[in-house]
């Protein structure tokens, strides 16, 4: 599976948890593995695979692992995109825009095998697909000042 693929599926795997209180995370974990295919008609008008979650036991291992580590470092996380957001708490974000946000910064601060360089292209190219129409500046524009 690409790492592109990858930090989508973490991606997924965090905004759908964000939805539910912190003693339910290690089952909305558990519970993402075992959604069904899900399909969906592009604005071109050809069905496409949204959701797919058919991997290697190695994969599913190391997203949730990624995830739960992304999970546990959400309070540090906000604290840092807090300082930057100008006049844009993360009680404010849209959801989508907060999870691509707290995904990119982890893999920032911690990932050491994800360039920061990396890990804000992707952060925006997961900002054209699930956020609004003004998301990748945004998001661009927050994580340039954590850099």
């Amino acid at each position: 599976m690409t790492r592109s693929k990858m930090r989508e599926h973490c991606f997924k795997l965090l905004f759908c948890a964000d939805f539910h209180p912190a003693e339910e995370k290690e089952e909305q974990l558990i519970q993402y593995f075992e959604e069904p295919m899900e399909y969906d008609i592009n604005t071109e008008g050809v069905e496409e695979i949204i959701h797919d979650v058919a991997m290697s036991g190695e994969n599913a291992g190391q997203l949730k692992e990624k995830a739960e580590a992304v999970m546990g470092k959400i309070p540090e996380l906000d604290l840092k995109i807090n300082e930057v957001a100008e006049g844009w708490k993360t009680k404010r974000m849209g959801r989508a825009e907060l999870t691509i946000l707290r995904l990119a910064l982890y893999e920032i601060l911690f990932d050491e095998d994800v360039p920061e360089k990396v890990a804000i292209n992707e952060a925006v190219e997961l900002a054209k697909k699930y956020g609004g129409n003004e998301a990748p500046a945004f998001i661009n524009g927050v994580l340039a000042k954590l850099v």
